[in-house]
């Protein structure tokens, strides 16, 4: 392998590692033990694994889980719940119904283990690496090639090691690590890097308060983020009753990582991502006493029981502000059913809170919508520009203390000012012994003859996937779009009840595409292609965020053959390919700023360049400006056959 096998992650990756070299850099192949599917995103696998026509999944354990689009205004979500019910059922995967809770906890709660390989259609499939597994959210091709058996691939990250010393002060909890690193490094800091917490730290940190950590690496735009399985992950799994599934796994003493961080827990105070960017990270007191309209708390980035029952003794006997919507969104029904046994959904209610469903809910923008331009403050892991269903949001992000503390006074309050005006000492909530478990909701897969039996429920929103030609040698099109740094697939293809009910519907969806950017792109694109397509043209760290690979399919669909940017966020980068559009990055990223919308572009000899042993520089040439930029791009030979063929579909196909 050419390195130490001393840290977590290296141990993780060596243990499942198909193909490659574990440096920096280098393609690796990784078996895959387990997947994990949602809703807003598995109607497209589904799809993907009858296209590829698989009888069976091949993993280990591979759930699928309805928590994002569960608002059911019409007809659409309950269509795609039947066909994605009937779809676990036809490929032998677990469903977990709707309302039974978030896919990345109870997926922790139910399945999770120590040493496993995860996959997951979600970009936060990486909170499971809270319980010391390799845990990669990636497009939802690629779990489906990984249900059907094959490796996933990737590029192999740096690791970078972050040492925790100290233990938290009162009324800074978690969230406030993750948006400590967050304010140091921004959105592009983990960029080609897994994150690997360590060091005497760790001891204070339950296995919950690591999730919300994990999850968060995700904004940091990181591969994943690892913790060892320790003795706080083996009492997490005694407590939800699989202590046998619990293995050791931590690094050796003298184990050396490629970059290394540390964080004094103890210097630590409530922080505040501000709109629009989860990067925009600044301490409470700095923007104390801005009005607050809406506080939600809940979401994957806050899920356990005590980022709830905290809130519930801080608001005990107490009033939430007049003018505050104080909205409780449990993140599974088990939460929901301790919080009821230990008395704190009553002093939620009675303080005013609005209790949701079991569900991702107001995260994904699927309700709890705030008014325009009210600030709303969210536990919840993004904030990028409309995602929460209002055009003109003012989206915070923070902890559970922060958010409650607000809630009560009206305006962003820090917890430990709110605290010492009213000589409130710091809750200690203690969860009910033994803590529920509820596996109801959670269907397991039908034995394989009885599966073999099962018909797709298909309703009219089900559209049929693209068909995508072949990647022309040459082309010249127009510049349709130039978009700046740190697009994000919100931005490209929009999450909320209006667009999301279409997700199973690409000629539909495609209306709202990159239409927060553009309103009249999708009319102008559909325009272009009389003219072959169009490209855009992005700054840095294109596609960031969520993995939904509708953001690179219905571009496609609407004509959309290549994107020439500074540089891309790893998912979007793999879902263009998977779908047949051509990545390329400036050599020169000034070049950037010599291009404007409306430009036409000429790329010769492009099968030379994706051919297997092709060179990967190209010359763009500016037919309107008469200027040539050199660009390359970084498709590995399995990616280029792909990109050629039009998609890793039509790729397999031939």
């Amino acid at each position: 392998m050419g390195r130490s096998q001393g840290t977590v992650t290296q141990r993780l990756i060596s243990d499942h590692l198909v193909s490659g070299r574990m440096e920096p850099g280098e393609e690796i192949a990784l078996r895959v033990d387990q997947t994990l599917t949602q809703d807003a995103t598995g109607t497209l696998v589904m799809q993907e694994l009858e296209a590829l026509a698989l009888e069976r999944v091949r993993t280990e354990v591979s759930v699928q889980y309805v928590d994002h689009n569960i608002l059911q205004a019409d007809e659409r979500n309950a269509e795609d719940h039947l066909f994605l019910r009937s779809a676990a059922r036809r490929f032998g995967l677990w469903f977990s119904k709707p309302g039974n809770g978030v896919s990345h906890p109870t997926h922790m709660q139910h399945f999770g283990i120590p040493g496993k390989t995860l996959a997951g259609s979600d970009s936060h499939t990486c909170a499971a690496g809270s319980l010391g597994m390799l845990a990669i959210g990636t497009g939802g091709l690629e779990v489906a090639l990984a249900m059907a058996g094959r490796p996933l691939h990737l590029t192999m990250p740096e690791i970078w090691g972050i040492r925790l010393t100290g233990e938290l002060p009162p009324w800074v909890s978690a969230k406030d690590v993750i948006l400590e690193m967050l304010r140091r490094h921004g959105v592009q800091g983990g960029v080609h890097r897994i994150l690997e917490y360590h060091g005497p730290g760790l001891a204070s940190l339950t296995a919950m308060d690591r999730h919300v950590i994990a999850n968060m690496g995700a904004e940091l735009g990181a591969t994943t983020t690892v913790f060892p399985a320790d003795d706080a992950v083996r009492a997490f799994l005694e407590a939800v009753g699989r202590g046998g599934d619990f293995t050791e796994i931590v690094a050796e003493r003298d184990a050396a990582h490629d970059v290394a961080e540390e964080i004094d827990l103890a210097s630590l105070e409530p922080l505040i991502a501000r709109p629009t960017s989860p990067g925009n990270v600044v301490r409470v007191r700095e923007v104390a006493g801005e009005p607050v309209g809406q506080v939600v708390i809940g979401s994957s980035a806050n899920p356990g029981f005590r980022d709830f029952a905290v809130p519930a003794a801080m608001v005990q006997g107490r009033q939430t502000a007049p003018g505050v919507s104080f909205d409780i969104n449990p993140t599974s029904r088990e939460i929901l059913q301790d919080l009821t046994r230990s008395g704190a959904t009553f002093e939620l209610i009675a303080a005013g809170a609005r209790i949701h469903q079991s569900g991702c809910l107001g995260c994904i923008g699927m309700g709890q919508a705030p008014a325009a331009g009210r600030n709303s403050l969210r536990t919840f892991p993004r904030n990028f520009p409309g995602r929460s269903g209002t055009d003109d949001d003012a989206v915070w992000l923070c902890s559970p203390e922060t958010a409650t503390a607000s809630a009560l006074t009206g305006t962003l309050t820090d917890p430990r000012e709110w605290a010492a005006r009213f000589a409130v000492d710091p809750p200690a909530p203690d969860a009910p012994d033994p803590v529920s478990v509820n596996d109801a909701m959670l269907e397991p897969p039908l034995p394989p003859d009885e599966a073999l039996r099962v018909e797709l429920e298909r309703g009219p929103n089900i559209s049929a996937l693209p068909e995508f030609d072949p990647l022309p040698d040459e082309m010249e099109l127009p510049v349709l779009l130039k978009a700046g740094d740190d697009v994000s697939t919100d931005e490209i293809s929009p999450a909320g009840a209006t667009a999301l009910p279409y997700r199973s519907n690409i000629p539909k969806l495609a209306e709202f595409t990159l239409t927060r950017l553009d309103p009249d792109y999708p009319r102008r694109a559909e325009a272009a292609q009389e003219d072959g397509g169009h490209l855009i043209v992005a700054g840095k760290n294109y596609g960031q965020g969520s993995s939904r690979e509708h953001a690179a399919i219905t571009p496609r669909y609407l004509g959309l053959r290549a994107v020439i940017a500074k540089s891309y966020a790893r998912i979007h980068w793999q879902n263009l390919a998977n779908f047949g559009v051509l990545a390329l990055e400036f050599d020169d990223p000034d070049d950037y700023g010599r291009i404007e919308p409306g430009d036409r572009l000429r790329l010769t000899g492009l099968h030379g360049a994706l051919a297997e042993h092709g060179p990967p520089a190209l010359r763009v040439r500016n037919t309107t400006r008469d200027e040539e930029y050199p660009v390359h791009h970084r498709l590995s030979p399995g990616r280029r056959q792909a990109v050629l063929a039009g998609g890793v579909i039509p790729a397999l196909a031939r």
